[in-house]
């Protein structure tokens, strides 16, 4: 399958934060309404957020940019350009003057402070406001240590996009991808970084010694598992993010895959205690459930083809995979304990990559038809037209935003040296296609659950 011959070509914790929330008037109209179209962004206006002194002051304007820009990446948003703005807000605590905020088509306000306690902790407080209705829509006020200052600013993007949307937000996550990039003697490296989902951040979790590929995160956002090439064939890893500690799941002492088997695509099952993995070995894949604490093997699939690339359903009742059983590769859902195994693509080309929605309704997908790939979605129990999000020269390793609203994606551009790979997202509806900034050509990203 596509997947295996590319592999076979080739942080510690946040700090805990407080939250409180203030006393707010009743329900206003103002909401994002979310279609699987696109949709026009809601204007809304992000004031600096004013501090008690110049320091203050600087990073509460720091904060509002990273607010600013996360709304507006999530394609729901339109910030209004702060050039417009009529009234200087200078206290948070009064009501504005609505009618300066109305006469720039603002239809939210955002207004903060920044200021910093007793024990020199870091407090965000911030009001939302309806323009039209003249109502406060929420007040809350978030602590953490001062380093913690973007995870502030995200914290309030999540709650800003939630009272507006209804749906929780995701900006308050990390990503983690393979950087691609090359040796002091020409070869081919591949490392994992780490880094907010807006690119802030980023940090080198393995070095060029080893090849690392396809990661995926544990549901407490902690540990991440990845393929690995240490042992020259392929063998999953369970990476502490807490710790740093690596460790192989397995070796060559363990019966399942003695005779140069390697093991893939390792996911995690949402109770953090299991995994569900593809091993290979005596020239097929199958599909194997694995328990972190007592470390043993059960096998899920016993087919002549390849089972690969299992993704458990959120309620880890269910697992999709893809498999050539029927010809060039579909995808199939079966059972957690492998039973009741069943086709749910038909379309022509190759299916590989399937990943289950957070939400549970729909198999996000990569489909290759001659030279041209593309990204898709379909319903989880095969009913239905699927839907392209996008098409083109490469396309690889999609990932779920944790409230199911995005992907991200490998997309590869052809160039005189060869395919240059990089990350992106795309909305449900096919809109807001973003690149991400990463160190360098990137591929295999994943995108952590909220955080903590």
């Amino acid at each position: 399958m596509r997947i295996l011959a590319r592999l076979a070509a080739l942080v510690t914790a946040f700090l805990a934060l407080s939250v409180s929330a203030w006393a707010q008037p009743g329900g206003s109209p103002l909401v994002v309404t979310i279609t699987e179209g696109n949709v026009d962004p809601l204007p809304i206006a992000i004031t600096d957020f004013i501090g008690e002194d110049s320091a203050s002051a600087e990073r509460g304007a720091e904060i509002s940019r990273v607010i600013t820009n996360n709304l507006r990446n999530s394609g729901l948003f339109a910030p209004v350009d702060s050039d417009a703005f009529i009234e200087d807000i200078t206290n948070i605590d009064l009501r504005p003057r609505f009618a300066d905020w109305r006469v720039i088509n603002a239809s939210a306000l955002l207004v903060g402070r920044v200021s910093v306690d007793e024990q020199g902790r870091l407090l965000v407080a911030f009001r939302l406001w309806d323009t039209a209705a003249e109502q406060q829509l929420l007040g809350m006020q978030f602590t953490s240590v001062p380093e913690n200052w973007r995870r502030l600013a995200h914290k309030v993007s999540d709650a800003i996009y939630e009272r507006l949307t209804g749906e929780s937000g995701f900006f308050d996550t990390r990503i983690v991808y393979v950087s691609e990039g090359t040796g002091p003697d020409g070869e081919p490296t591949r490392r994992l970084v780490i880094m907010d989902q807006d690119g802030a951040n980023p940090s080198f979790l393995t070095d060029r010694s080893y090849m690392a590929l396809l990661p995926n995160f544990s549901p407490t956002a902690q540990q991440i598992t990845y393929v690995s090439f240490r042992d020259l064939q392929a063998t999953s890893y369970l990476y502490d993010l807490q710790t740093g500690r690596q460790e192989a799941l397995f070796d060559n002492r363990n019966n399942a895959i003695t005779g140069g088997g390697q093991s893939l695509s390792a996911r995690f099952h949402p109770n953090g205690r299991e995994l569900v993995l593809s091993i290979g070995q005596r020239g097929r894949h199958d599909l194997y459930g694995f328990d972190l604490r007592s470390r043993a093997l059960r096998q899920l699939t016993n087919n002549p083809s390849d089972d690969t690339e299992p993704s458990y359903s959120p309620d880890g009742s269910q697992i999709v995979f893809a498999s050539n059983r029927s010809g060039p590769p579909q995808l199939y859902v079966m059972n957690a304990d492998g039973s009741d195994q069943r086709r749910i693509s038909f379309g022509p080309g190759r299916y590989t990559s399937p990943t289950w929605s957070p939400r549970g309704d729909l198999i996000a997908f990569v489909k290759q038809q001659g030279r041209m790939f593309s990204l898709g979605v379909l319903r989880a129990d095969g009913s239905g037209e699927e839907r392209i999000l996008y098409d083109g020269y490469f396309v690889d390793t999609p990932a779920w935003s944790p409230n199911g609203r995005m992907l991200l994606f490998t997309r590869g551009d052809f160039s005189p040296d060869g395919t240059r790979y990089s990350v992106w997202t795309v909305d449900l509806g096919g809109f807001n296609l973003r690149r991400l900034p990463t160190q360098g050509a990137a591929s295999d990203a994943a995108w952590s659950p909220l955080l903590d």
